[in-house]
C-alpha cells in the first residue's frame, strides 16, 4: 500500500497554491533582504517606506508570474526550460525595479524608493529558493516514488553532451528504475572529473565495472563512433552478460529531445557495420544530375535504396519499375515526401514482359539504368528453374537489349557473390546475366556495368530477419550448418558502392566490393540471442536443420580463374574474367529461354550448365548433371 506521502506527491499541486508559494518566496526573500542589508536592525525609516517598497515589488512580481504562466508548470516534473523561465521572469522584474529607482530619483523627488542592495539581494534570494525549491521537491518525489535502493545500476558511456541529456532523461523518467553509478569515455582529459555529481571513468575502468556483476545495463550514448569501436565495446559487454543499450541519433529525437522509450537495445546489424564508406560524390553527381534514372525491382530491399540514394542527386525524373503493387504503393508515399509527384513515376510492370518494357522505354527514354529486379532466394529457384531463367535471364535480356536500342547512357546489373562458382541454379542465373551484359557492351554504344556484393543486412529473406521473428516467437533459431558462413553488407552501403561503380565504370567491367570478413551464422545467432536478453539453451535453442538445395557452406566473391584490378575507391575491385563473344551467347541463351516452354527441369539446369561450365550443383538433386 502506498504511503501518505506518496499519494501526496501523487497528486499535482494546484496552481493558485504555487502561485502563492511563489509569492510567499517573494516576501520571504524581500524581508530577508532587508535584514541583512542592515544587520538585522533596520530603522524605523525604512520600515516606514515598507507599504510603498512591498507593494511595488510584490505587485510586479505578481503580475509578472501571472503573465508568464511560472505557476502553470507541474512541480514534480521540473525542467531545464522551467528554470530558465523563471530565471527570465525574475530578472526582467528586478529590471523594472532598477528602472523604477531612475524614475523616482531623477524626475520625481531624487530619492531611492528601494535600495539597490534590497533589489539585488531579493532578485537573488527570490531566483534561489524558487529553482532550488522545485528542484528539491522533484528529487522528494523521486526518491519516494523510486528510491534509490531499488534501482538498477547503469554505466551511460559517453560523457559528452549526448550522455549529459541521457542521464537526465533517465533521471526524470519515473518508470525508468535505474541509478546512473558511472560514466565511461574514452577522452582521458576527462578521468576522475563530475558530471551532474557522477564520476567520469577512463574505457579501461569498463571490464572492472562489469566484473562486479551489478551492471544491469550500459547505455552507449555517443554521437559519433567509429562501428569497430562500438563492436569492442558490445562484445565486452555480452562477455559478461551485460545487456547493452543504445542512444539514438539526436535527428531521430522528438521535437529534439530524448525520450526514455527511444533508448533501444543494440541490433545485431549495428555490429556488422563498417567505416564510413567516403563517396566520390562530385562523380555520381555527374552521372545522375537532370538525368532519367530507372530502377528496376525498385520496391525490393536493394532498389528501394538505391532509389533513397539516388534521390540526394537530383535527377530530371525517377521511374520505379516493380511487378509488386502493394510494396511498390509504400514506396510511392515515402518518395512523396521528398519529390514532387511530377519528378517520378511509379510503374506496375513486369521486366519479363518485352511489350511493357518496350513502351516503358518509349515513354520516359530512361539514361541510367539500375536493374535490381530478380528471383534470389536459392531454395525457392532449385525447385523453379524455368522462373529462375524467364526473370534472371530473360528479363535482363530484355532491359539490357532496350537500353542498348534506346541509347541509354548506362546500364547498371546488380548481381550477386552467388554468381561466383554456382552451386545453385540462382547463382547460375545471375551469372549468365552477367555473361550477357558483359558481351553486350562490347556492340553497344551503351556502357553496361555488372556490381557484385553478398548478402545485405535487413533485406527481404534475409537470415536476421528469420531470427528476429524466431527470437519473437520463442525459438528455436534454425541454422543449416555449424560452419556455414556469409559475407554481410549494410543496405544503404551496397547501394552507395552500387552508385559508385557505376560512376567509375567505363563499360564491361564486373564490379566486386570489399565484403569484409566472413561470418559464421551460428556465432551471429549466439549474439543475437544475448542482445536480446536471453540465455542460449536455457530460454532459447539453436537448431541444425542441414543445408537447403544449392546452397554453400562459404560463399566466395571471385572465381578460382579470375582476379581482380584495384580501383582508385578501396572498397571496389574489378573482377578480370572469361569473356564471351557476343553472338555466341546470345544464341545460346535464346535456346535456353525457348526451354521454359517445355516445363523439363533437368533439360532447363543441363543447359545452364553448358553456358556456365564451372556451376556445379551443390546439395541439389542436380548433381546428377555435374
Amino acid at each position: 500500500m502506498q504511503s501518505r506521502f506518496t499519494i501526496l506527491f501523487e497528486r499535482n499541486t494546484p496552481r493558485w497554491m504555487i502561485f502563492f508559494i511563489d509569492l510567499g518566496i517573494c516576501f520571504f526573500s524581500l524581508v530577508l533582504a532587508y535584514l541583512l542589508r542592515f544587520n538585522f536592525s533596520i530603522p524605523p525609516i525604512e520600515i516606514k517606506a515598507f507599504p510603498i517598497v512591498f507593494s511595488v515589488i510584490l505587485g510586479v512580481r505578481a503580475l509578472s508570474f501571472y503573465s508568464s504562466k511560472t505557476f502553470k508548470g507541474i512541480v514534480k516534473y521540473t525542467g531545464t526550460k522551467d528554470a530558465q523561465r523563471i530565471f527570465i521572469v525574475l530578472s526582467l522584474g528586478s529590471l523594472f525595479f532598477v528602472l523604477f529607482n531612475l524614475f523616482m530619483y531623477h524626475i520625481v523627488n531624487r530619492t531611492y524608493p528601494i535600495p539597490f542592495s534590497i533589489v539585488i539581494i531579493e532578485y537573488l534570494a527570490t531566483t534561489f529558493l524558487m529553482i532550488s525549491l522545485r528542484i528539491m521537491f522533484k528529487a522528494l518525489y523521486f526518491e519516494i516514488k523510486n528510491p534509490s535502493r531499488g534501482k538498477s545500476q547503469v554505466i551511460i558511456f559517453g560523457a559528452g553532451e549526448s550522455g549529459i541529456i541521457t542521464k537526465r532523461t533517465l533521471d526524470r523518467d519515473a518508470g525508468s528504475k535505474y541509478k546512473v553509478v558511472a560514466f565511461i569515455d574514452d577522452d582521458l582529459r576527462k578521468k576522475n572529473r563530475k558530471l551532474e555529481g557522477v564520476t567520469i571513468h577512463a574505457a579501461d575502468k569498463l571490464e572492472t565495472f562489469l566484473q562486479s556483476g551489478v551492471i544491469a545495463q550500459v547505455i552507449l550514448s555517443l554521437q559519433q563512433i567509429q562501428p569497430s569501436r562500438k563492436q569492442e565495446i558490445v562484445e565486452l559487454c555480452l562477455k559478461y552478460n551485460t545487456r547493452i543499450l543504445n542512444v539514438p541519433p539526436v535527428s531521430h529525437w522528438i521535437n529534439g529531445e530524448l525520450s526514455f522509450k527511444q533508448i533501444k537495445k543494440v541490433k545485431i546489424e549495428e555490429l556488422l557495420e563498417r567505416d564510413p564508406i567516403l563517396l566520390n560524390e562530385a562523380n555520381i553527381r555527374k552521372q545522375l544530375f537532370g538525368k532519367v534514372v530507372l530502377i528496376t525491382g525498385a520496391a525490393g530491399s536493394i532498389g528501394s535504396e538505391i532509389a533513397r540514394q539516388v534521390i540526394r542527386f537530383k535527377p530530371k525524373l525517377l521511374v520505379l519499375l516493380d511487378q509488386a503493387e502493394t510494396p511498390l504503393y509504400e514506396l510511392e508515399l515515402e518518395v512523396l515526401d521528398t519529390l514532387k509527384p511530377g519528378d517520378f513515376e511509379i510503374v506496375i510492370g513486369d521486366v519479363r514482359v518485352k511489350e511493357r518494357m518496350e513502351n516503358l522505354f518509349k515513354t520516359f527514354k530512361p539514361q541510367v539504368i539500375f536493374h535490381a529486379a530478380a528471383y534470389k532466394h536459392v531454395p525457392m529457384m532449385e525447385n523453379n528453374p524455368s522462373e529462375s531463367i524467364l526473370t534472371n535471364v530473360l528479363g535482363t535480356r530484355i532491359v539490357a537489349d532496350l537500353a542498348n536500342a534506346y541509347r541509354a547512357d548506362e546500364f547498371v546489373l546488380v548481381s550477386t557473390d552467388k554468381a561466383v562458382n554456382p552451386t545453385s541454379i540462382m547463382g547460375a542465373s545471375k551469372r549468365i546475366a552477367e555473361i550477357y551484359v558483359q558481351a553486350l557492351n562490347k556492340v553497344s554504344a551503351t556502357k553496361f556495368i555488372t556490381t557484385r556484393f553478398g548478402n545485405v543486412l535487413g533485406s527481404s529473406g534475409s537470415v536476421i530477419r528469420r531470427f528476429h521473428q524466431q527470437i519473437e516467437n520463442g525459438g528455436p533459431l534454425t541454422v543449416t550448418h555449424k560452419e556455414i558462413t556469409r559475407f554481410f553488407m549494410t543496405i544503404p552501403e551496397a547501394c552507395q558502392l552500387v552508385l559508385e561503380a557505376g560512376a567509375m565504370g567505363k563499360g564491361g567491367e564486373i564490379f566486386i566490393f570489399d565484403m569484409g570478413k566472413p561470418v559464421k551464422i551460428v556465432d551471429l545467432a549466439r549474439k543475437m540471442i544475448q542482445l536480446s536478453g536471453l540465455t542460449l539453451d536455457k530460454d532459447i535453442a539453436i537448431v541444425y536443420t542441414g543445408l537447403r538445395p544449392g546452397e554453400k557452406l562459404f560463399e566466395e566473391l571471385l572465381n578460382n580463374n579470375e582476379n581482380v584490378t584495384p580501383t582508385h575507391h578501396s572498397q571496389i575491385m574489378i573482377a578480370r574474367v572469361r569473356e564471351y563473344d557476343y553472338a555466341v551467347i546470345s544464341a545460346e541463351i535464346a535456346e535456353l529461354v525457348l526451354l521454359f516452354d517445355k516445363q523439363d527441369n533437368t533439360v532447363i539446369v543441363s543447359k545452364m550448365k553448358q553456358i556456365v561450365p564451372e556451376y556445379k550443383s551443390n546439395n541439389s538433386v542436380y548433381e546428377k548433371l555435374d
